[in-house]
């Protein structure tokens, strides 16, 4: 599996998200449609952006009792994405319904990835708000390394871990990172952020972009400068 750059559509309406892959013309970038688009217009959404010919990665975080993220996932399989993630700290008998409910009557399923901490968490906000005590690096291995042995493919971590998260996991084990931002950029809510050069050096496998490529002047050039810094 090559590295790749995942555009986030962080649009509110159908419109709004067709206006912007319009641009792209005979490009296809990975994309990836989170809670906001997804709530806004469904599954058709879903259904229409798969149809132009692009992957999509589903961002819906689930978390919830293991039989029901297991019908979940049945659900979200049938819509033909390529990836789609839930969190890791709803533990392993939930990733293992998880696994079952993606995996389809012939044997195929999406690429199912966990997430570990947000990368807007940082240590002072994972003890005060969430009482865990230990440093966050070691709670993020933790997480990553019971995705691995519950049968997911990868984690979404801060790029600041992909590397460490390979070492304790191995080589195949994906690891899919937002908090991606130019050099030149600003970082905006994110507190671990790295650009895609960076990202690619310590071995990050995807990398997750949003506002850097939709909200630029020319999101086609912004898009080809991260795959250039990224993939090369």
């Amino acid at each position: 599996m090559g590295k790749d750059v995942i555009i986030a559509l962080d649009f509110s309406s159908k419109d709004k998200v067709m206006e912007f892959l319009d641009k792209f013309q005979d490009k296809k970038p990975f994309v990836k449609i989170g809670m906001e688009l997804f709530y806004a217009e469904g599954p058709s959404i879903v259904k229409e952006i798969k149809a132009r010919g692009h992957k999509i990665f589903l961002d819906l975080k689930l978390h919830d009792i293991p039989n029901t993220v297991s019908k979940a996932m049945a659900v979200l399989s049938s819509l033909d994405v390529d990836m789609t993630n839930l969190h890791a700290s709803g533990a392993g008998k939930m990733m293992e319904g998880a696994i079952k409910g993606l995996t389809r009557a012939d044997g195929t399923r999406p690429i199912l990835i966990a997430v570990t901490q947000l990368t807007s968490t940082d240590q002072e906000t994972m003890e005060r708000d969430l009482l865990i005590k230990e440093p966050i690096d070691k709670v993020v291995m933790h997480y990553a390394l019971t995705a691995k042995n519950s049968g997911l493919d990868g984690v979404v971590c801060s790029p600041l871990e992909s590397q460490k998260v390979h070492e304790v996991c191995g080589e195949k084990f994906l690891t899919v990172t937002p908090g991606v931002r130019f050099a030149d950029g600003d970082v905006g809510d994110q507190k671990r952020v790295m650009t895609p050069a960076e990202a690619k050096k310590i071995g990050s496998d995807y990398i997750v972009v949003g506002r850097p490529i939709t909200s630029a002047e020319d999101p086609v050039k912004a898009y080809e400068r991260c795959v250039r810094e990224f993939i090369g």
